[in-house]
């Protein structure tokens, strides 16, 4: 990496951690490592197996998250920490420490507000076959429905900019996380690039929190809330097709009977018909109307992402405090 190009930049390592005993220390020692100016912080959420222990052994900063789920751990990182670049990984030690040094130098380069971390042979590798069968479905289903910039949604390894994390208006409460901030990237037309790196197994003990159906359902439901909300259009227009079809479907044999009798024989089955109609009516209307409410809200996220500066505030401003030591730090510490 460039050091006089970093050398002026404050850089902070966010680790979600729950139940990661095992492996934290080893995590927090190696980015420590590969990244000594670096502040290091473990977000513990409601471990109980000494998490937070080995990790403030190690020299990290230990915060909590009580509320349960990586979506709540990271937006409570995003709002506490104040910092020039984010890189948020596991405490599993599947990702590798010292790649954070080329992920940051990609960001830098290319002028990126977010570099993702692709995993080489999660396809090949992943703990369970369901786990590999849905990151291929849902990459595939993330590319059809929101553009084609990433190939790896699912991956908990990442660089930001300032920019980026404090202007991500965090919704989602769990796992679903990493897909939010990829919609997010996608929907603002953010320059993003991806880095591909080589994906560890998880050491002997450690065991992965992730449920392949309980998860992978709020995962779809959230590419569904998702959708709705970033391309209301096309969401109500396949609504709309739905119920465009059966009302044809039941509007069509009446019709023929009607030209062959001259007569409604099936009352209900035309007054059903109809009401299908005007729903179906209804739900192109309402994508109409929501897709500028839409476009208009994205108009004012990108107004948004552009004022925040980007670098930290903090760092041109004159201070009392001792020379290394910064607000955002101060405020962090007491938190």
């Amino acid at each position: 990496m460039d050091q006089a190009k970093s050398s002026d930049l404050e850089i902070a390592v966010l680790l979600p951690c729950y139940n990661e005993a095992t492996t934290i220390a080893a995590v927090v020692r190696g980015f420590r490592e590969a990244l000594p100016t670096a502040r290091i912080y473990v977000y513990d959420n409601n471990s109980t197996d000494g998490t937070a222990l080995q990790a403030m052994l190690a020299g990290a900063n230990v915060m909590r998250e009580r509320r349960q789920g990586k979506g709540y751990v990271v937006r409570r990182m995003f709002a506490d920490i104040e910092a020039d670049i984010y890189i948020m990984a596991d405490g599993d030690g599947t990702y590798a420490p010292s790649d954070a040094e080329e992920l940051i130098r990609t960001m830098l380069t290319e002028h990126a507000d977010m570099v993702v971390g692709t995993r080489r042979g999660v396809h090949d590798d992943a703990g369970r076959q369901g786990h590999a069968a849905g990151n291929r479905l849902f990459n595939i289903l993330y590319r059809s429905m929101f553009g084609r910039d990433f190939t790896d949604i699912f991956s908990g390894y990442r660089v930001f900019s300032r920019r980026f994390v404090k202007s991500f208006p965090a919704v989602s409460g769990g796992f679903e996380i990493e897909t939010e901030m990829s919609v997010h990237a996608s929907r603002l037309k953010l320059p993003v690039t991806e880095l591909e790196l080589d994906y560890g197994r998880r050491p002997e003990g450690s065991h992965s929190k992730l449920s392949t159906y309980r998860d992978g359902a709020k995962i779809l439901w959230m590419f569904a809330m998702l959708m709705k909300e970033t391309r209301p259009f096309a969401f109500f227009g396949v609504i709309s097709s739905a119920f465009m079809a059966a009302s044809i479907i039941f509007m069509a044999p009446v019709i023929v009977s009607y030209f062959e009798t001259g007569l409604v024989e099936r009352m209900p089955t035309w007054v059903f018909s109809l009401v299908l109609m005007v729903l179906s009516f209804l739900m192109f209307t309402a994508g109409l109307i929501l897709d500028s409410v839409s476009r208009a809200r994205a108009e004012q996220l990108r107004i948004h992402y552009m004022n925040m500066p980007a670098r930290s505030a903090t760092r041109d401003q004159p201070s009392a405090i001792t020379k290394n030591e910064t607000p955002g730090r101060r405020r962090t510490n007491a938190a």
